[in-house]
């Protein structure tokens, strides 16, 4: 006796414990340093009186861009039918998350110190209005 089947073969167990696996890591990330980075860096930002930039639409461009790139792979990888390539797409996402954690930390220290080279002529000239050298 034949067995009839719809033409579709099975994916094996381990592409769904890499997609599970990835996904999960990738919401770690986000809400165990992402949420909590941007949140201090926010506040730094508004407690500083806008000393420290936070480059608000910069951040938002690359938080979509991380949310689609980590999504887009772990859809990638769930959709494979070879274990090591389902891993793989669940590595990127993961990575993906984690480049869009590192990215808020950047911009706000390259933005930092590019105000601190502005910074300088100014104290330097407040320095010589106050003490009548210049």
């Amino acid at each position: 006796m034949r067995r009839v089947t719809s033409g579709a073969r099975r994916r094996p167990r381990g592409v769904f414990i890499a997609t599970g696996v990835g996904a999960a890591l990738t919401v770690m990330i986000a809400l165990a340093l992402y949420l909590p980075l941007v949140g201090f860096l926010a506040a730094t930002t508004a407690g500083t009186a806008g000393l420290v930039p936070f480059p608000v639409g910069g951040v938002a461009l690359a938080t979509l861009l991380g949310v689609v790139v980590a999504a887009g792979a772990l859809l990638v990888a769930v959709t494979r039918r070879r274990v090591w390539l389902a891993w793989t797409f669940a590595v990127v996402a993961v990575l993906a998350a984690l480049a869009t954690t590192v990215y808020p930390l950047v911009a706000v220290a390259v933005g930092s110190a590019d105000r601190a080279y502005d910074v300088v002529p100014l104290l330097i000239d407040l320095w010589q209005r106050v003490t009548g050298l210049g």
